[in-house]
C-alpha cells in the first residue's frame, strides 16, 4: 500500500491548531473518544468544552488534519418575554 506524499502544513494553520489547544491549557479531562475508523478524536472537559481533532481528505485526496474547539451554548441571561393582544 502506498501512501499520498505528506504535505507541508501551513504556518496559518499551524497557528490556529496551536491557539486552540492553547485555549485548553490547564483544564482537567474528563474523557476521551476515538471514532471507530480513527479518524476523529474527541478530548472533552470538566468544563463541558470539547476538543476534537480529526483528519479529513482534501479535494486532492491528501489528508489535513482539523482541531475544532466546541464549546456549550451560553445560557441565555434575563429573556424579555413580549405578550400580544389581538384586537
Amino acid at each position: 500500500m502506498t501512501r499520498p506524499p505528506l504535505r507541508p502544513v501551513s504556518l496559518h494553520d499551524l497557528r490556529r491548531i496551536a491557539e486552540s489547544l492553547t485555549a485548553l491549557r490547564g483544564r482537567p479531562v474528563t474523557g476521551a473518544t476515538m471514532r471507530s475508523d480513527q479518524r476523529q478524536l474527541r478530548i472533552e472537559m470538566a468544563d463541558r468544552v470539547m476538543l476534537v481533532i480529526s483528519v479529513d481528505l482534501d479535494e486532492g485526496g491528501h489528508p489535513r488534519l482539523e482541531v475544532d474547539v466546541v464549546r456549550p451554548p451560553v445560557e441565555p441571561a434575563n429573556q424579555l418575554e413580549v405578550h400580544f393582544e389581538s384586537a
